[in-house]
């Protein structure tokens, strides 16, 4: 297959990106490569990325015009859309960023799709889940109540997806990503940050006074349930029924259904470099909420999707290619 991919200089649009083409198939990888966060290692992405069957293409996923224009002659049988404005506390400073990105980004692909005639995956987030109290999240609840824009960006696109797939027959699969960690991953998560800071000797800010738990997904484990996705497109069992009302949609948590405490988490990066933190602990910030816990019972029952890595292993993997990417 020939696949098109947008966020390919990103952490996880690389990382299936570097698996496809192990497996011999084709990508076409756009990013605009912009500077939320260093570009060099966006670049570094890439450049692990370069072969035969890889063409690349710096565009703006969000400029309609230049989109097309990029995209005229392409051939390709599916999208892999991860392209994004990401950031919980991001989408506070700079909110238009994400409606550009997020709303206007997202109809364009949709729009590539449809006019491509292929299935797509895309890219949602377990931040839709907002205050949500019930645990573990999931995708039969109710998600109305975003505790973020960035979150409130990302239902809307489920949204627009399901009116896509019921209008046009579009196999759409949207996935709700649970904080995902790893090699070649984001400078702006706290993984990242607390590693920089610890060797660095300085203090790591740790919010809500350390009472925090999330679901970290290691990117091998979410990679494989992406690729399952890309080769398992939602059937339009609904196209016969009442005029097709059933749309060819499917929604994901795509997490590693264990829900780790934030202190723990910090404990084996200490372990891990061998140093211990100095902690600044700080109340939780706005839009962030205290606890996440993927059910992916959905994903697992159609899929087979079963990650396999634990913080204790995947923790000291990162740490390393950490040490290694900047010569430590």
């Amino acid at each position: 297959m020939r696949i098109l991919i947008t966020g390919a200089a990103g952490f996880i649009g690389s990382s299936v990106a570097r698996v496809l083409l192990a497996r011999g198939d084709s990508v076409l990888g756009i990013d605009n490569i912009n500077d939320y966060y260093d570009p060099t290692l966006k670049q570094a992405r890439l450049k692990s990325l370069e072969q035969t069957n890889f063409a690349f293409k710096k565009i703006d996923f969000a400029d309609h015009a230049a989109l097309d224009a990029a995209l005229a002659g392409e051939k390709f049988d599916g999208v892999l859309h991860l392209g994004a404005q990401a950031g919980v506390r991001y989408s506070i400073e700079n909110p238009r960023a994400y409606v550009q990105a997020n709303l206007v980004g997202h109809l364009n692909l949709l729009e590539v799709a449809r006019h491509a005639a292929v299935p797509m995956v895309y890219a949602s987030s377990s931040s839709v889940y907002g205050g949500n109290k019930v645990l573990p999240f999931s995708v039969d609840q109710r998600v109305d109540h975003p505790m973020s824009l960035y979150a409130a960006t990302k239902k809307a696109d489920e949204l627009m997806s399901e009116t896509y797939a019921h209008l046009y027959r579009i196999p759409l699969t949207g996935l709700r990503f649970f904080t995902v960690y790893g090699p070649w991953g984001r400078p702006d998560m706290a993984m990242w940050l607390f590693t920089k800071a610890i060797l660095a000797g300085e203090p790591i800010k740790v919010f809500n006074d350390g009472k925090m738990r999330r679901d970290f997904t290691y990117i091998d484990d979410i990679v494989a349930g992406i690729v399952a996705c890309i080769d398992n497109p939602p059937p339009d069992d609904g196209a016969e029924k009442a005029g097709g009302s059933v749309a060819p949609h499917r929604l994901y948590n795509i997490g590693n259904h264990r829900s780790e405490e934030l202190m723990h988490m910090i404990g084996l990066i200490e372990a891990s470099l061998g140093v211990k933190a100095t902690y600044d602990f700080q109340p939780l910030q706005a839009g962030d909420v205290p606890e996440t816990f993927a059910n992916i019972d959905a994903i697992a029952n159609d899929l087979g999707y079963a990650p396999t890595t634990s913080i204790d292993v995947g923790i000291p993997n990162f740490v390393r290619w950490y040490r290694a990417y900047h010569g430590l």
